[in-house]
């Protein structure tokens, strides 16, 4: 592993491990010696991060360097604290980590006062059961969103019965307790939402839209306004 790339790792783990953090542990997570870790520890002092701690004793990332100060009152850091709590509650292991993640990053960037509101918010979220059920294909949708990849898949309906398609993924949306999938189908040549846990199963293409991702989503939201106002209209 190239050094910058084992350095900004190591920033990383100290984010999130809970502190005092042992050497042992961050060499590990580094896959480095401890004289290795030792000596990235003081590079990473050198470069203006504030770590307190020593050997034998374990170590505590006070003040992050690599992230600017963020002034956030009181009030913004209370929806912080609850939308990330939301987010690890939901079900989805990957999007769980990264609102943690999320969380020690921000916490980094915070005067000691402020962080202390964000980790001791009044504001909870208490879920005994995971939100949404981990569904198959969750990973592969939403990297073929981010990547602009046309897919096709195999769906079944609320009838069970299956058909193929190709389509145009453009967001995974979070409704009640349902994951979905909003696409355009080019079977149908219409705007649809596909829910993920019908998806029998799922190929990239291999063939990109892009860039019109942002447009289509531009026309359907177009799409839902003009509904609205047909709805209201006397």
């Amino acid at each position: 592993m190239a050094r910058p790339d084992r350095l900004f790792r190591l920033l990383q783990a100290m984010r999130v491990m809970p502190a005092p953090i042992t050497a042992a542990r961050l060499a590990a997570e580094t896959e480095v010696s401890l004289r290795s870790l030792y000596r990235d520890i003081d590079s990473l002092r050198a470069a203006g991060a504030r770590i307190e701690g020593e050997r034998g004793y374990g170590y505590r990332l006070v003040e992050d360097y690599a992230l600017p100060p963020q002034t956030f009152d009181r009030t913004e850091i209370e929806a912080i604290a609850l939308g990330l709590a939301e987010v690890r509650h939901m079900g989805d292991p990957d999007l769980a980590e990264a609102a943690i993640s999320v969380l020690a990053k921000v916490a980094a960037t915070l005067p000691d006062d402020r962080e202390q509101y964000l980790f001791h918010a009044i504001s909870q979220v208490y879920r005994p059961d995971a939100r949404y059920a981990r569904v198959p294909h969750m990973d592969a949708m939403r990297r073929a969103c981010w990547q602009e990849e046309a897919l096709t898949i195999s769906y079944a309906d609320k009838g069970h019965a299956v058909t193929e398609r190709t389509i145009l993924p453009l967001a995974v949306v979070y409704t009640d307790r349902t994951l979905t999938a909003l696409a355009w189908c080019c079977l149908r040549e219409a705007f649809r939402m596909f829910r993920l846990e019908r998806i029998i199963a799922l190929e990239p293409t291999g063939s990109s839209f892009r860039p019109r991702r942002a447009a289509l989503l531009r026309d359907y939201l177009a799409e839902l306004r003009a509904r609205e106002a047909s709805k209201s209209a006397p």
